[in-house]
């Protein structure tokens, strides 16, 4: 097991997992942490057990939602057991973005070609993951997601955001549909391009816009740089692949203050 981490700040561990050692043959080669993907349960949960050892947590403190290309953000404080007392992983509500106050709890979004993001908040303490697809992405859930860490007590000029491994421009080819809807949503034109045969969108650099107009300064807005169409060998593409394929798990986990 490898992680691609991101230098977010003291007090904070940021990751993207990698697929690790590739089977051509098997799409789920080879860490997946995903649930809900057609993944062998036994080899999730050994996964999951991995992770868990990394990262120095019990199995019930890392939480992944099942994503439904929503606007939905779950706020994971210490009333959430009230909210939901029937709370455990295997049935965390459904929502594709996640923020917490809680330290040693470690919040991640599953994608394979959709844009994770993580923010986060080192003077208030307070952390999200976000899971950007094309529709949730015209949905502004990026920034439904930093309006949900202000209510939290985030202050959006001091968080800092990580665009993590996702579809790049060049391979992101899109129907017309698609194009209306992002400038439907008020996305500027400079996320479109027609230099192809078919327009292509920079999702990544959409998701960065929705930072940058939510608050967020530019110099706090990092990137991988990595399109995992193009990288399918080192990060699962859904589009490579087919959806019935392992998922990249992109998290962040504010440590005990000591």
């Amino acid at each position: 097991m490898r992680l691609l981490e991101y230098p977010l700040g003291k007090g904070v561990r940021a990751f993207s997992t990698f697929r690790g050692d590739v089977c051509p043959d098997d799409p789920y080669s080879s860490f997946n942490i995903t649930h809900y993907c057609g993944d062998n349960p036994a080899h999730v949960a050994e996964c999951r057990r991995m992770l868990c050892a990394e990262l120095r947590i019990p199995d019930e403190r890392l939480l992944l939602p099942h994503q439904i290309h929503s606007d939905r953000v779950l706020v994971i404080d210490p009333t959430f057991g009230e909210v939901f007392p029937e709370f455990r992983q295997s049935i965390l509500p459904d929502a594709d973005a996640l923020v917490t106050t809680l330290p040693g709890l470690c919040i991640g979004v599953s994608t394979a070609d959709c844009v994770p993001v993580l923010l986060y908040d080192g003077s208030n303490r307070i952390a999200a993951a976000v899971h950007a697809g094309w529709r949730g992405a015209v949905q502004h859930i990026v920034a439904k997601t930093l309006s949900a860490m202000q209510r939290a007590g985030a202050d959006p000029t001091r968080t800092v955001a990580v665009i993590g491994p996702g579809i790049g421009l060049e391979s992101f080819e899109v129907g017309e549909e698609v194009v209306e809807a992002f400038l439907d949503a008020g996305f500027p034109p400079c996320i479109l391009s027609r230099a192809w045969p078919k327009p292509h969108i920079d999702l990544q650099g959409a998701c960065a816009w929705q930072l940058e107009q939510a608050g967020v300064p530019l110099r706090n807005i990092r990137s991988a740089g990595i399109d995992t169409f193009a990288e399918h060998h080192r990060f699962f593409s859904a589009r490579r692949l087919g959806i019935h394929s392992g998922r990249i798990f992109t998290g962040i986990l504010m440590k005990p203050a000591r």
